[in-house]
């Protein structure tokens, strides 16, 4: 009966070290991604995310993505913070409908990047006033202590009609 029970512990033993030792697939899965994509690469994946975040009103994308001390200065030289920038989305005093970006460099020093783009927007409106066109934007990103990149400043221009 003793080496019934001892047989028994073994068992039971070895099988929660196995379970145990297996690597949780989410968290591998997540790890195998951000590691075969690049710096630069997963900076346009935000910068991606980015557009599609603002076409969607997708606030809550914004909220993780922005460091808590953003700064965003827009077209007309308003300077605005992440809780203003939220509001806005979140008010709907902001609207795009659609959005298509291109011409995008990404530029890394260390745990900082630049990246530069052209954002060409159709049906955009600001406070009820139409703001489509073109715009030339500047965002500055720098990973955060978990390794995530966090948008501290971004900078938009107009681009002239000709």
């Amino acid at each position: 009966m003793k080496r019934i029970a001892i047989a028994v512990s073994v068992v039971v033993l070895v099988l929660a070290v196995s379970v145990s030792a297996q690597p949780n697939q989410e968290v591998e899965k997540q790890y195998a991604f951000k590691k075969r994509m690049s710096p630069g690469q997963e900076l346009i994946k935000l910068e991606n995310g980015w557009n599609d975040a603002t076409v969607k009103h997708d606030w809550a994308f914004f909220d993780q993505i922005l460091a808590d001390d953003y700064i965003g200065t827009d077209f007309d030289g308003n300077v605005g913070t992440k809780p203003q920038f939220l509001q806005s989305l979140k008010s709907g005093e902001s609207v795009m409908t659609s959005s298509i970006t291109d011409d995008m460099k990404v530029r890394i020093y260390g745990d900082a990047a630049v990246v530069t783009g052209r954002t060409t927007t159709v049906n955009e409106q600001y406070k009820g006033k139409d703001i489509s066109g073109q715009y030339r934007w500047t965002d500055m990103w720098v990973k955060d202590y978990l390794g995530r990149w966090r948008c501290v400043a971004e900078h938009v221009s107009r681009i002239a009609q000709k």
